[in-house]
């Protein structure tokens, strides 16, 4: 990192609710200058220029633009400074990133956390960058101005110079911040008054500038939480129960443990957050001896009231549950779908599920915790940095005013940070040997302990009339629901039918742009599964289980009314009412998605097909419109060969053009990968898979082609990290179904269910 680093605050879109000081008037601050009148004096100190909390410029003219979200490869850093560099006029190699700890002025106003996820990161800071980046240049304008005796409004601002084509004069930005002229503030409202750029006139938004994170990340200066060493630390190697939630440890046995070299202590936790149960944290001097000395242990467990619960006994308790009447809260309610299902000409019903999926980034769970008097230390990659500074305190006993959490460069998150539970066995050993303790987990540890996505089951029912027109859906969705985990009741959406708050990130994309008079969408907690598997937020959250059920099922009643699904959906995305503008958007990329494949103009082999979908991740408030077209190949044994999957996506404003295309590219395959290959399964309590070996993502061998085509129309900026995930799947159930006239409606597809489907 660059010696001129300092913190600054994540996004808001509400600039109202915070001061914003743009200008720190640095008295006595002058150097000389030549030829630039008023700009001299004597010497002094120099002082960085901080035209807010978000980025500062140092007397040497680079601008160290510091994230408040975390960068876990998708170069959430690189992009914020972009933003900020297209306003300031700064020049693109004078940029420099730096992560933000846990200080309270890094919370974001309008979310109340310092949260990463929900592909909100670019839309929900664009403008208030943006805005920075301007005030800044307009504070550094006036500086110059007053320094040259000129108008301001005469001066142009490019690659961190300040000139005045008339006087041919001008200054750099090292110049004004060396002087300390640059004084000007602004009120809130001023803020908003600024007037940003028009998207003609950018000069660096929509280019594809190098990131400013690749060089550290490939010369090994980026540190990474497993990367932590700090002068006596010894080491943590955690013992995990058979039972995924609710074990307890009876006794430990440590006598074999104290004959390996190095050994301390064995510590078992005490956990008041709820975030672990059952586990024990072996410290010993390096890490390979914190491990032979946890496989020493002797541990008894008692399994706690989850040691019989398994994948098929989660999956009957959701089919009970659906089958209640007054179960669950409604999410959406519009019309009477009862109503029109008595009328309608046909009605049909399906059941979607998906299985228990795991996170499992490169860069184990890892946290380094050290107590230096009354405060403690964190070091970790987390993208959740308020909930994550109040579990290590509640781990630790102490006020959360007393945490400082150090955030690292993240070796892939997906969602995984988002949860602490690392953090808590190194505090908890830190706290029991007086010394700092660093804590890795093994992979094993990392999947059997995962805050997974959840299992889930989903019944669908969908009316149509005598022209073959949608007029009636119902949607249940039974799942854990991960959200209500966090015990923020902020992150909760109040039901529409006033039964209580929902977890909305188990139901969002149920709420599709098409348009359907009766419309019914019911949220379900399984108790049962939020208990026995504690479930976390898996890259692409609900979308990615809510439009496999939506896109399947609009796909079956096309084919049951005989319609292309593709003009189906078209048909659908009329904008009416609510659905108004969104509509439009996803209309067009489904177009887009279908011109680029040329689906609907090609003649394939026999047992080859395509299918669409189109979706509307994250949320309809977030939304970043979404299609695709999956081209498949069934053979006779039900194996799938997924040839190629066409994305387009609307984006609205592009920041870095060659960075969505790897989003999107990415996200893809993700989706992919969680349709065809990854399964979890819990027996006796506990997950079985354990390594690579039995959970098994996408291989390289298995890459079909992808072709991305991104829309970029000047509208506000939307996210792209996740949505892509969520089309893919039912994109190619749709095509198997075109391909091979088998209906899948379970994930993760596999060759005996498309056999099977095949036959029946």
């Amino acid at each position: 990192m660059n010696k001129h680093v300092n913190t600054i605050t994540p996004e808001t879109s509400d600039l109202s609710r915070r001061s914003f000081l743009v200008g720190t008037a640095a008295t006595g601050l002058v150097l000389g200058y030549a030829g630039v009148p008023g700009i001299g004096g004597a010497l002094a100190a120099p002082s960085n220029f901080e035209p807010s909390v978000w980025y500062a410029i140092a007397p040497d003219g680079l601008v160290t633009v510091t994230c408040g979200k975390a960068d876990m490869g998708q170069h959430i850093a690189s992009t914020m400074a972009q933003i900020v560099c297209e306003e300031l006029g700064a020049k693109w190699s004078d940029m420099r990133v730096a992560l933000a700890s846990n200080d309270p002025k890094f919370n974001d106003p309008v979310l109340g956390a310092q949260i990463t996820g929900g592909s909100w990161s670019t839309m929900m800071n664009f403008d208030a960058m943006s805005r920075a980046g301007a005030a800044g240049r307009t504070a550094l304008t006036e500086g110059a101005a007053a320094a040259m005796g000129v108008p301001a409004s005469e001066l142009v601002v490019r690659d961190s110079v300040i000139s005045h084509p008339k006087s041919k004069k001008q200054v750099s930005f090292a110049d004004v911040v060396k002087s300390g002229k640059a004084t000007k503030t602004f009120t809130p409202d001023e803020l908003k008054a600024i007037k940003l750029k028009t998207p003609d006139q950018y000069t660096m938004i929509g280019v594809s500038v190098p990131q400013l994170d690749i060089p550290s990340k490939t010369n090994g200066t980026a540190k990474y939480g497993i990367d932590v060493m700090l002068p006596g630390m010894a080491y943590g190697a955690v013992v995990t129960p058979p039972v995924r939630f609710g074990a307890t440890v009876k006794s430990v046995d440590d006598s074999a443990a104290k004959k390996v070299p190095g050994f301390i202590k064995a510590v078992t936790l005490d956990d008041k957050t709820g975030t672990t149960t059952g586990w024990v944290v072996a410290v010993a001097s390096t890490y390979a001896n914190a491990k032979k000395a946890a496989a020493a242990l002797k541990i008894a467990y008692d399994g706690g009231p989850n040691a019989k619960v398994s994948s098929e006994s989660l999956l009957d308790e959701a089919k009970r549950l659906q089958k209640l009447e007054d179960s669950g809260q409604f999410f959406v309610k519009d019309g009477d779908p009862n109503a029109a299902f008595g009328s309608a000409a046909k009605v049909l019903e399906a059941e979607y599920t998906t299985s228990i999926n795991i996170h499992a980034p490169m860069e184990p769970m890892n946290a380094t915790a050290e107590f230096k008097g009354d405060i403690l230390h964190i070091y970790s990659g987390n993208q959740f940095a308020t909930r994550s500074g109040a579990i290590a305190a509640g781990a630790a006993g102490i006020d959360p005013k007393f945490v400082v959490m150090h955030q690292m460069w993240l070796g892939g998150g997906f969602g995984r940070r988002l949860d602490a539970d690392m953090m808590v066995p190194a505090v908890q050993a830190a706290k029991a040997i007086g010394k700092p303790v660093k804590v890795i987990y093994t992979r094993e540890n990392d999947m059997t302990m995962d805050f997974s996505r959840p299992l889930t089951y989903q019944k669908v029912k969908a009316g149509v009339d005598g022209d073959g027109k949608l007029v009636a859906l119902s949607h249940d969705v039974v799942s854990a629901w991960p959200t209500a985990r966090w015990g923020i009741p902020d992150f909760l959406t109040p039901s529409v039918d006033k039964k209580g708050p929902l977890d909305s990130f188990t139901v969002n994309g149920a709420d599709f742009f098409y348009t359907v008079p009766n419309h019914y969408v019911r949220a379900i907690k399984n108790e049962l599964a939020h208990n026995a598997t504690p479930s976390g937020q898996l890259r692409s959250v609900a979308p990615g289980w809510t439009f496999w059920a939506v896109e399947s099922m609009i796909d079956e009643i096309a084919a049951a009314t005989g319609k292309d699904p593709a003009q189906f959906r078209i048909a659908l995305l009329d904008g009416k009412g609510k659905n108004d503008g969104g509509a439009q958007r996803l209309r067009n990329t489904l177009l887009a998605a279908m011109g680029l494949s040329g689906y609907g103009t090609k003649q394939l082999p026999k047992g080859e097909g395509m299918g669409v979908a189109c979706v509307s991740s994250q949320e309809r408030a977030t939304a970043s419109w979404t299609a695709c077209v999956a081209h498949v190949a069934v053979a006779p044994s039900g194996e799938v060969t997924v040839k190629k999957l066409t994305v387009a996506t609307d984006v609205g404003t592009q920041v870095h053009p060659d960075n969505i295309r790897a989003q999107v590219e990415g996200a893809a395959l993700w989706g992919l990968s969680l349709a065809m290959y990854e399964k979890a399964t819990l027996k006796d309590g506990g997950i079985e898979q354990t390594n690579f070996d039995s959970y098994t993502p996408l291989r390289m061998s298995q890459m079909p082609e992808v072709a991305v085509a991104v829309i970029a129309n000047g509208e506000k900026a939307t996210g792209v990290g996740e949505p892509a995930v969520t089309v893919i799947a039912p994109a190619i159930g749709n095509a198997i179904f075109n391909a091979s006239g088998a209906r899948i409606r379970a994930l993760p597809i596999t060759a005996e269910a498309v056999k099977g489907a095949m036959k029946a």
